[in-house]
């Protein structure tokens, strides 16, 4: 794994005491995957990561139990999976007795569930005795996930178009399975990240050239698709503003406990570590957020002295309405357009039918007028955040509503005003 992270030591382990170890099956390209990895350390699941930990008996065997669970011989544990879901992708996690989890928010889910049997002693929803607490942990986590996967990607392949080498770690992990194939799998992976920018919602400007890069690392614009960059860009310092002011007198989002909210921003921003002109960009707007990263890529809990968080919210006001101008608009339009084209008879969504031109759908964020497809799985997530949001109080409902309100955009009615609940 690159310099940048560290995992559990399980050097000196014997083959039967790495077996009593839980697998991640991941990528530290994958931000899930430094989500994943961060949260069962703070809880105290013991585990290694392969293929990073692994030889190559250990990565085929895990390998081959990934693809009995695509294919549906070997039964998944948790979640339950419809056809919302974007399955099967990294990362995943195996189990010493079988159990089989997919999904970073599901996993962290099933092993809260199973505290008591496995003895977990730490729990990554520390807000879960408060309803509306809860729910705001789940929408920060949630815009982190899918936002804030767009800001780093467009980070890693456009800001850090020129000197990152993603393609090359991920040939590094995976050399125990493809040996000398790595540079063919670090020109693949390069490649197809930079094909994908116009999927995760960034979209050059026509003619746009980064000085300096090659041809091939060049960002692509898309035939009638609106730029994106400024959006992304301005989104993501607005972010960084909004954490610096939190991370400069505060261990973590809700004080001084961690929770899978604080996994989701490491997990996603710490993807950017290792990028070299993203990083910089990082660090200099926002330095102790920067700090914050490195100190949770290094696994250093110590700060983590309380499982009851903060009730007091000040702090919290610019990263909620960023999520309020952002986030809330994209989630509503995109699960109008979903369930529009379903009235219409579409089963193709999400990446396929992205490549497809099928799907697609125009909207604005922030002034800003963009294309993409329509996502499931986004619906999804947006379908659950309402239910959650429903079934609370009216005093709860007000009492988000409230905070949420900074930049005009109420959740009381950008949750009710979109789709039914499914």
């Amino acid at each position: 794994m690159s310099s940048h992270y560290r995992l559990p030591d399980v050097q000196g382990l014997t083959r039967a005491e790495k077996h009593q170890l839980w697998t991640v099956l991941g990528s530290e390209l994958s931000p899930f995957t430094l989500k994943v990895v961060n949260y069962l350390q703070y809880m105290g699941v013991p585990f290694r990561l392969l293929y990073e930990q692994g030889n190559t008996f250990d990565n085929i065997r895990v390998q081959i139990n990934k693809l009995a669970l695509v294919a549906g011989i070997k039964p998944l544990t948790w979640p339950k999976i419809d056809d919302k879901d974007e399955y099967p992708l990294v990362p995943y996690v195996f189990g010493p007795a079988g159990e089989a989890l997919f999904d970073s928010t599901a996993i962290a889910d099933w092993f809260e569930r199973q505290q008591t049997q496995l003895a977990i002693k730490r729990s990554v929803f520390p807000a879960r005795h408060h309803a509306a607490l809860s729910w705001l942990q789940s929408l920060i986590e949630e815009f982190f996930d899918d936002w804030g996967l767009y800001l780093v990607h467009h980070n890693r392949w456009k800001v850090a178009a020129i000197k990152n080498d993603a393609g090359q770690r991920l040939g590094r992990e995976l050399r125990s399975i493809v040996g000398p194939l790595q540079i063919l799998v670090a020109r693949f992976f390069s490649a197809r990240q930079i094909r994908r920018l116009p999927y995760l919602f960034s979209v050059a400007p026509n003619a746009y050239r980064i000085a300096g890069c090659p041809d091939e690392r060049q960002p692509p614009a898309l035939k009638d698709f609106p730029a994106t960059h400024a959006l992304l860009e301005t989104s993501f310092s607005r972010v960084l503003q909004a954490l610096e002011t939190i991370f400069s007198h505060r261990a973590y989002l809700f004080g001084d406990c961690y929770s899978l909210a604080d996994a989701s921003i490491y997990g996603q921003l710490g993807m950017n570590l290792p990028d070299p002109e993203a990083a910089r960009w990082i660090e200099s707007h926002a330095p102790n957020t920067y700090a914050w990263l490195l100190r949770m890529a290094a696994l250093d809990f110590s700060q983590a002295i309380s499982d009851a968080p903060a009730r007091w919210f000040d702090d919290l006001q610019p990263l909620l309405a960023e999520i309020s101008r952002v986030y809330l608009p994209l989630m509503q339009q995109n699960e109008a357009a979903y369930l529009n084209y379903k009235l219409q008879g579409q089963t193709l969504f999400n990446e396929g039918a992205f490549w497809k031109g099928e799907a697609i759908y125009a909207g604005e964020i922030d002034g800003t007028p963009f294309k993409s497809v329509a996502k499931s799985f986004q619906v999804q997530t947006w379908q659950r955040l309402k239910r959650q949001f429903h079934n609370l109080s009216s005093k709860d409902q007000d009492w988000l509503s409230e905070k949420l309100n900074t930049s005009g955009l109420m959740p009381a009615h950008a949750i009710q005003a979109s789709g039914e609940l499914v």
